[in-house]
């Protein structure tokens, strides 16, 4: 299964839990104060899922799936760490923050140089006066 499939069925899974069972996710993760945001950002998780599943293995679609991916793993590692850290919210989130740097890693080990597919060759230009 592919990096872009395999993440897509974890944001998708991860996001729907707290839609399906909220006491059981807030039993573990702490009680929110703000469920519209829970709800939001779940939704929002569940929507990349299946972005990335259906785009996996469709050319552009896998180019935007891996986009979709690093830039997912990048904001909820970054939130994770930094409020886990702080005690701002439960340190189980930094189990969370080790899941996302997984994610980074098998990303960047999936793309030769390390680098985002669709920058392959490609450099930067400057605009022209």
């Amino acid at each position: 299964m592919s990096v872009a499939r395999t993440q897509g069925w974890f944001n998708l899974v991860s996001g729907m839990w707290p839609l399906v069972h909220r006491r059981s996710f807030e039993g573990i993760t702490g009680p929110k104060a703000d469920v519209w945001l829970l709800q939001t950002v779940s939704g929002l998780l569940v929507a990349i899922g299946w972005a990335q599943i259906r785009g996996a293995g469709m050319g552009a679609g896998t180019a935007h799936a891996r986009r979709l991916g690093i830039g997912t793993a990048t904001a909820l590692f970054v939130v994770d760490v930094r409020y886990a850290a702080s005690g701002r919210i439960r340190r189980v989130y930094l189990l969370d923050a080790g899941f996302q740097a997984l994610w980074l890693s098998a990303w960047f080990r999936s793309t030769p140089g390390g680098r985002c597919a669709g920058m392959r060759g490609k450099r930067a230009s400057s605009p022209r006066p």
